[in-house]
């Protein structure tokens, strides 16, 4: 004899917020797992079917840093803080390679996963902090470099290298702050896509990595850290090769930007979030 049994079937029903709503940074935790998951396609993605493999982690600071030596350095005479050239123009590179791949790659990050945000709900500020992140592989395997030319050139580390996590966690909220931004607005507007290389070509020469900043006198040096990679850069040379432009009121003032970077992209990208799906 076959028994029909009824039961109560409870229904989440997902609908789009109105206006400005909360981050919700729980969602994010709940779904870490995810995160992490993301985290390792990128790292798969980046190097698949490549050649050299992770081997161009290395080759970009790597080569820009010759070419900055050999215009900047040997033909220009641009100073460098008594460092040799190499080795001054290195120590930058290496976190602003990281800042540049994180902008381009955390820009398209929703574009790219546009069939997955069509079809499946899950937290979509995931995506461009995975692409961030994930860089972080990237930036070891160039700072490893940087200590052999440390090595070859006989500088060692001062007491100040314990302020090097800072820096760098500096240049993540910096990375991950555009990144939302960027990413949001890529959605809406495609023609980011076609700004960004030319945004990080002019942010570019607006760091002191060619030249250092002490160049400039006060008031101006200080306002310069308004460009939060100006406190990455001169922190990571001032924490490494020991230079004595500290950077001072330039992180103070680097550091309330980059917050205000994250906070306002995070915001920002919850806002749009809504339309995500439909406009992707």
């Amino acid at each position: 004899m076959l028994t029909t049994r009824q039961s109560n079937i409870s229904k989440t029903r997902i609908e789009p917020t109105k206006g400005w709503v909360s981050l919700n940074l729980r969602e994010l935790w709940e779904y870490r797992e995810l995160l992490f998951f993301f985290v390792w396609r990128d790292l798969k993605v980046r190097y698949k079917q490549t050649i050299m493999g992770v081997s161009w982690a290395v080759i970009q600071p790597l080569f820009t840093m010759v070419i900055f030596s050999l215009f900047f350095g040997r033909l220009a005479k641009v100073p460098s803080d008594d460092l040799p050239y190499p080795i001054f123009s290195y120590a930058a590179l290496v976190p602003w390679t990281f800042f540049a791949n994180s902008l381009t790659n955390a820009s398209n990050s929703l574009v790219v996963s546009a069939n997955m945000i069509k079809k499946i709900y899950f937290p979509r500020m995931t995506l461009p902090i995975a692409t961030v992140l994930s860089g972080i592989v990237d930036f070891a395997l160039a700072f490893v470099v940087l200590l052999g030319m440390m090595f070859f050139y006989s500088r060692t580390p001062t007491l100040n290298i314990i302020w090097l996590p800072f820096f760098l966690l500096l240049a993540l909220i910096t990375s991950l702050g555009v990144g939302l931004w960027l990413s949001a607005m890529n959605v809406q507007f495609r023609d980011v896509r076609y700004t960004v290389p030319f945004l990080t070509q002019a942010w570019l020469f607006a760091t002191p990595i060619a030249y250092p900043s002490s160049l400039l006198s006060e008031p101006w040096k200080t306002l310069y850290g308004i460009n939060p990679m100006v406190g990455v850069v001169e922190g990571f040379r001032w924490a490494l090769l020991g230079t004595e432009t500290a950077p001072g009121p330039i992180i103070i003032v680097s550091s309330l930007v980059a917050l205000a970077l994250l906070v306002s992209g995070a915001f920002y990208f919850r806002r749009m979030e809504k339309s995500f799906a439909d406009v992707v």
